[in-house]
């Protein structure tokens, strides 16, 4: 298994500093504090994107000759 962090890919959304948020350049992540609060559409954008990433990573793999996954 390789970890596949979305790093600073995100863009300035990373940075948003005026809603409550999670998420980092290791990955998507809602803040959750006691489990009440569901994650914000920004978290939910991040996640999304952090999806699409892997999987770009994962098909580049996967085209490499001498990749055995």
């Amino acid at each position: 298994m390789i970890f596949v962090p979305i790093g600073y890919t995100y863009g300035a959304s990373m940075f948003e500093m005026e809603k409550v948020k999670g998420g980092s350049p290791y990955g998507a992540g809602p803040y959750a504090g006691d489990g009440s609060r569901q994650p914000s559409e920004l978290e939910l954008e991040q996640a999304f994107h952090q999806g699409k990433y892997i999987a770009a990573i994962t098909k580049k793999l996967k085209e490499q000759p001498n990749f055995s996954g």
